[in-house]
């Protein structure tokens, strides 16, 4: 294939229903050439079959794992642009992808180099725009950020193919995270770029797992993946396949394996370590209490507006910016852990285990 301008890049995994939405988005791009790319990590649904109705896409067979399936896809990409899309994304704009290509290119002459990234603001499509109103404000705001571990994969990830060689590619350790370890290398390496227009995803998992039990989780999973406690991931997936059948997500079963984790891979010196990293991690989040009390004034103090959040940067984090204050972070994390988080969870739980009758 020739030159082309962007070579969109899309890991599936069974996603017959949601892909078909994203390529015809894409088919109606305008102002930008297009390769589109599925990366598929053996669908045992009609994705391959679907793939072939659109003809200006194909599909690039790969081994399962999404951070294995997109850097095999990317070595196939011909485009002067590498877009890395998850398949349950919309783009609501025709000239999106041609904005972000005009965003990049002015960016990177300004920068004199490559070393730069983009991501898009994202917008939850949600079944009931009413349900859990303030909370998907909160996630989709903050998206906008540059902060760490804000940005992921969910808003896309527009850069060029040496950028993204240079960054060496998506880390294929674990089967998810992928983009985490990416969007940090981004940061160290080079410059993230927020782009004009947003994107938007379906608010399917957070509907089904609920909202508040899937943000937990996945909070957690940062802390593990960046505290560098591996063996929380080495237990993680038998707990999922044993709640496939559960309506919503259980967190009891993830809370007991951290227990096990601690008693079993750590013991007591090797936890008081790792709550110290615990710790620092939170402490390097105290910002997102602060920018948590603009979302709720935001009917009172309008759009774009974070006076808590400036406070927090101003003032709050250089008085609690030393490692001292890791401790305490760690203790309270640990009292909300355990005076909170257990009891009211392991009450849900069970009332959810008996709504489903199992």
């Amino acid at each position: 294939m020739a030159s082309c301008d962007v070579s969109v890049i899309v890991p599936t995994l069974n996603e017959e229903r949601a892909l078909p939405d994203l390529l015809r988005d894409l088919q109606q791009q305008t102002g930008v050439r297009l390769e589109v790319l599925v990366a598929d990590g053996g669908s045992a649904d009609g994705t391959v079959a679907m793939v072939g109705s659109f003809d200006f896409a194909r599909v690039v067979a790969c081994d399962r794992g999404r951070g294995r399936q997109m850097n095999r896809a990317s070595r196939e990409a011909h485009g002067t642009y590498l877009c890395f899309l998850h398949a349950d994304t919309r783009l609501p704009s025709d000239g999106l992808l041609e904005s972000a290509c005009r965003a990049m290119t002015a960016e990177r002459r300004a920068a004199g180099h490559d070393r730069l990234a983009g991501h898009f603001q994202l917008e939850f499509v949600r079944s009931d725009p009413r349900t859990h109103a303030v909370a998907f404000r909160y996630a989709e705001e903050k998206m906008s950020f540059d902060r760490p571990h804000v940005v992921n994969g969910d808003q896309g990830l527009l850069l060029t193919p040496d950028f993204f060689a240079a960054l060496g590619g998506f880390d294929e350790s674990m089967d998810f995270l992928e983009d985490q370890k990416i969007a940090a290398d981004i940061r160290r390496q080079g410059r993230w770029v927020l782009l004009p227009g947003k994107m938007q995803t379906s608010a399917r998992r957070f509907e089904a797992a609920g909202f508040h039990r899937l943000y937990i989780l996945m909070s957690i999973m940062q802390a593990m993946y960046w505290t560098g406690a591996r063996e929380f991931f080495d237990r993680a997936p038998g707990i999922y396949r044993q709640q496939q059948e559960v309506g919503k997500l259980l967190l009891t079963p993830f809370f007991r394996e951290i227990t096990l984790m601690l008693r079993e891979d750590y013991g007591v010196a090797g936890t008081i370590r790792l709550l110290g990293r615990v710790g620092r991690f939170v402490r390097s989040h105290s910002w997102q209490m602060f920018y948590f009390v603009d979302i709720c004034l935001r009917p009172i103090s309008g759009p774009g507006r974070y006076p808590f959040l400036r406070f927090h940067d101003a003032v709050f984090w250089k008085i609690t910016n030393f490692r001292v204050f890791d401790g305490l972070a760690a203790i309270l994390t640990v009292g909300w852990f355990l005076c909170v988080l257990f009891p009211v969870y392991t009450f849900l739980d069970r009332r959810e285990l008996s709504a489903e009758g199992v």
